[in-house]
């Protein structure tokens, strides 16, 4: 199940999140995705930023209909390698202008689940999961 749980590669083309600032936001995606070994692909035109390990998959935007990026209830979560990749994706988002929304840590809800909780700049909460 745990490797279900991190592996949806095969069902996703690509996620966005919305962005107010966007300088804000690719400061504090640099960091906490360097920390997982994803990159900063580049700008996709002037309002959007791309990320990725091989190819663009996860997207930071500003909103197209122009009104204010909401995520309320929304939770992007990304695959870490161990517990050490989730507490240097914690870490570096707290650095880069982060809020935390759940220290790095054991989670009871799965077996070997180990994790750490971010709100980025605009409020958006992103996660690294490491099954260890």
């Amino acid at each position: 199940m745990a490797d279900s749980v991190i592996s949806g590669n095969d069902v996703f083309s690509h996620t966005c999140l919305g962005a107010s600032d966007l300088a804000a936001s690719t400061k504090f995606y640099d960091a906490a995705l360097g920390a997982l070994g994803i990159k900063n692909m580049g700008p996709f035109g002037d309002t959007c930023v791309l990320y990725g390990k091989d190819k663009p998959a996860f997207l930071v935007l500003k909103p197209g209909n122009g009104e204010a990026p909401s995520s309320n209830g929304v939770t992007v979560g990304f695959a870490a390698a161990s517990a050490a990749e989730v507490d240097a994706f914690h870490a570096a988002g707290l650095a880069a202008g982060g809020t935390d929304e759940g220290a790095a840590g054991p989670r009871g809800h799965l077996p070997g689940a180990y994790a750490g909780y971010l709100r980025d700049p605009a409020g958006n909460k992103i996660c690294a999961y490491a099954f260890v």
